[in-house]
Order: structure tokens, then C-alpha cells, then sequence
């Protein structure tokens, strides 16, 4: 947080004829209260100029509408509100270190008596800056190093490149980041990159090379993501006891996509919220556009929170999804779904459910999961204010499905299927908040109605990630 320097506008006398009584008849730090509030919430004021000191190479006409609205303010308290939302908003644009704000009175020939200066202080980020840390995960160990330049062209701009260099695999991805003056919500993103997997479950190696545009635009209280993306995707087997079915799906093919997604969140946290609600559907058309790859694949999450008694907390998802491939050719196994594991139906191992062959599992076009949980604070309140604020026990109740369809079937043998063979899991555990970025989960799982070919973890289950259901 950044400080808000303010001067009043005039002497506030506190005792002598101008208040027509002595001070010593009054109690001194109510008054002083008293007299200061009511001279901030109604003496009209007028701010004259806005002053942004500190910018090198950014364009000062881009920042124009990040502060606009300090001029409307009517009031001194009105002035340091729209001031802090200014502030915010410049820091929002990621090409500040630091933004402190002075209001002081208006000086000058053309001051008047009630006219105020506000001044933004800024800190220019510096032209380059670098990163590295290291993962580990899947059996696998890696070093991310990370180049930044924000503001590259003064309208806070930022291009990235990052590199993953790991002990079986190399990835790296190059991005630039144009947002539009005055509306940070909208911008246009384009991204190269080369993305590489390992995934034990299907015994499948992955490798993506592609590119990627992408415009964001609000739209009343919705956010909306539009975007093309074409990928050189090459498939192989992990193994040399691959199923026949996975071996089938190796080889080279390219996918041209239009996706959209549009979110409603209204959640106080992504990580582990306590009220609030979350809507998010994402839709997308392959093969219309180019490449081999045609199918039409849409999904959604749905999540409701509500606080209840003793600081705990009722939370409720929903996810589901479907992928309807268009011509003949049979959908690839890089597109369908698939479920299960810590951070979906918990209980189960990762992706290990549904279609399955020789023990590799090959997703499905068509899935549905929900979950109930119970969060609660920490018995007896273990670091309350401080660290043990992080933790919160939850009970869960989490079930799904994940199969294929025959689409010449009508709706009603679809909800059959849909509704056969239901996986669920019931449980407790200690779940970890880490900052906004992500949690960490263990739980006591006691799988349920477990199908022919699934795999399972009965007992304890550690999970780590962002999206959880």
C-alpha cells in the first residue's frame, strides 16, 4: 500500500471567539474530531491540477485515463477515495514499482481559495527485469527462467519469454501483452510457444509447438476471452508397453481453433473463498479455420460459497463438459476429458477414470463432477490472526462420471449413461492457502462406487494446484 499525503484547506480553530466558547468548557479530542470531519466531508473543493511526477520513458497520455475521475471529486474525502482508485489503477498496469499521491492546496496566480494539486509519485519499473526458480513435479525436476520487459513501447506494454529446462523435458513460450488506454480489461495478447508433457496415466507424450492471439473485453458484469489458436501437435508413446489404442494416436497433426470463454466471479478469493459466486462456460470450434482436428467442445464450472456459523463456510461446484467431433474422424485423445485425482473426485488416482485400455486411460467426450465441502478454522484456533489463519479443515462429498456416447442415441439414454456407474468419494482434511497462487491439500479419502479399471487411493491423498473442484 502506498501513503495519501493530504493539507487541510485552512486553519481548524479549536478554541476563542471564533467557536464562541473557551476550550477548557469542551472536551478537547472530541471537538478536534469533530470539527476535522465535518470540515473534510462538506467544504466543497475543486481539484485544479493533477501532476504525475517520475515518468521516463512512459507516455503520459496513456495514464490520462487512469486518473480522469480525480477531477469530479466535490469533496476532500472524495478527493483521497478517487485518489487511492487512481493510484490503484496505475499499479494495475504493472510499469510502477511504487506510486505514492500529495494532495496539497492550489498555488499560484490562478489558485482558488478552495482549488486543490494532487500529485502522483511514481517509480518506473526497470526496462528489463529477470527471474528464475525451480519446480518439481510428475517424477520430474525443472529450472523456469523468466525475461520481462514491461512498458516496451511506453503504453504499458509488456513482452515476456520463458524457459523451462527440465530433466526430460523443454518448454519455452514468448508473449506480448497490449492493453487499452484507459480500459486494462480489454487488451489483445499473442503468444509463441513450444510445450512439452509427459503423461504417465496414458502412457502419452505430447509435444505442442504453436501461436496464439487472444483479445479480453468486459462486458456488463461478465469478462470475455475471444480467441484463435493454431498448434503443431506431435503424439508418443511414453512407453514400450503402450496400449494399441494409444499407439494409434501417435504421430503429427495440426489443430486451428476459435475459442470463447466468458466468466462471472464474484468470489472474494480464487483459492479458497468464503462467499461469493463463480459461472464460467468456454466453448471451442475446431477445423473450420484449417488443420485436421474438427470438433466442437464445450465446458463449464459452476461454484457457489456462503458463510455460516463459527467462521464456517458452505461451498458448492459443479463441472461438466462435452466433445462432439464433426465428420467421421474420431476425436483425438489430446482433446477429450479426463477426471479424477486430488484436485477432482479426490479418492481416485490422477485421471483414472473412465475408458480405459491394457491400463492406460484414453479420456472421455462427455464428463460431469460435483462436490460439497464444509471449511472450518483450525480446533482451538491455533495462530488465530497470524499464520494458522491459512489453514482451514474441510469435509468433502465429491462424485462424477466420464465416459463416451453413441450420439444416435437420444437424450434420455445419454442422462442414463450419464447417471450409470457414478464415482464418489467421501472425506476430511487440512487445506493450506498460499497467498493467491495456489493450496495445498491432505485429505483422508474413502473412495466409492470404484468401476472395473479404476484406480484408487484409499487413505490419505496430498494434492497441490489452483482449480480444485
Amino acid at each position: 500500500m502506498g501513503t495519501v499525503h493530504a493539507r487541510s484547506l485552512d486553519p481548524l480553530p479549536m478554541q476563542g471567539p471564533e467557536l464562541g466558547f473557551h476550550a477548557d468548557d469542551i472536551e478537547r479530542p472530541d471537538m478536534e474530531q469533530d470539527s476535522k470531519q465535518e470540515v473534510l466531508e462538506n467544504k466543497d473543493v475543486i481539484v485544479q491540477r493533477v501532476h504525475i511526477d517520475g515518468l521516463g520513458r512512459t507516455k503520459e497520455d496513456c495514464l490520462t485515463y487512469e486518473i480522469a475521475d480525480v477531477f469530479r471529486a466535490k469533496n476532500l474525502i472524495d478527493v483521497m477515495k478517487r485518489a487511492h482508485e487512481a493510484r490503484q489503477k496505475l499499479l494495475r498496469l504493472g510499469i510502477f514499482r511504487q506510486v505514492e499521491v500529495v494532495i496539497d492546496t492550489s498555488r499560484g496566480v490562478d489558485a482558488l481559495p478552495n482549488g486543490l494539486d494532487v500529485t502522483f509519485d511514481v517509480s518506473e519499473l526497470r526496462r528489463m527485469t529477470g527471474s528464475y526458480n525451480t519446480m518439481v513435479g510428475n517424477n520430474e525436476g525443472c529450472m523456469v527462467l523468466g525475461l520481462k520487459l514491461p512498458n516496451v513501447f511506453g503504453s504499458a506494454e509488456k513482452l515476456t519469454f520463458q524457459v523451462s529446462y527440465g530433466t526430460k523435458e523443454t518448454s519455452y513460450g514468448l508473449s506480448f501483452f497490449k492493453p487499452q488506454p484507459g480500459h486494462f480489461e480489454r487488451n489483445f495478447a499473442v503468444n509463441l510457444y513450444k510445450v512439452a508433457g509427459q503423461f504417465p496415466w496414458s502412457s502419452l507424450r505430447e509435444t505442442d509447438r504453436g501461436v496464439s492471439t487472444e483479445f479480453s473485453f468486459p462486458l456488463w458484469k461478465t469478462n470475455h476471452t475471444l480467441k484463435w489458436e493454431g498448434v503443431w501437435r506431435e503424439l508418443g508413446c511414453l512407453e514400450r508397453t503402450a496400449s494399441f489404442a494409444v499407439r494409434e494416436e501417435s504421430g503429427h497433426s495440426l489443430k486451428s481453433s476459435l475459442s470463447h470463454s466468458m466468466v462471472i466471479d464474484t468470489r472474494n478469493s480464487a483459492i479458497l473463498p468464503r462467499s461469493g459466486a463463480l459461472l464460467k462456460i468456454n466453448q471451442e470450434l475446431a477445423g473450420y479455420t484449417g488443420g485436421d482436428a474438427s470438433f466442437l467442445k464445450e465446458d463449464f464450472e459452476i461454484q457457489f460459497n456462503r458463510r455460516l456459523f463459527w467462521d464456517s463456510v458452505l461451498s458448492a461446484s459443479l463441472w461438466g463438459g462435452c466433445l462432439l467431433p464433426i465428420g467421421d474422424k474420431p476425436t483425438c485423445i489430446a482433446d477429450r476429458f479426463y477426471l479424477g485425482g486430488p484436485t477432482s473426485v479426490r479418492g481416485f488416482s490422477m485421471y483414472s477414470i473412465g475408458p480405459q485400455s491394457e491400463g492406460d486411460y484414453l479420456g472421455g467426450e462427455v464428463y460431469w463432477a460435483g462436490a460439497v465441502h464444509l471449511y472450518s478454522p483450525l480446533p482451538f484456533h491455533p495462530g488465530k490472526g497470524g499464520f494458522g489463519d491459512l489453514f482451514r479443515t474441510h469435509f468433502f462429498l465429491n462424485a462424477g462420471n466420464l465416459c463416451n456416447l453413441n450420439y444416435g442415441d437420444g437424450p434420455q439414454a445419454h442422462l442414463r449413461k450419464l447417471a450409470e456407474c457414478i464415482r464418489w468419494s467421501y472425506g476430511a482434511g487440512i487445506v493450506l492457502r498460499l497467498g493467491n497462487i495456489a493450496r495445498l491439500e491432505l485429505n483422508y479419502c474413502i473412495p466409492m462406487g470404484v468401476q472395473s479399471g479404476d484406480r484408487i487411493c484409499d487413505g490419505f491423498q496430498f494434492g497441490a494446484g489452483i482449480r480444485f473442484l
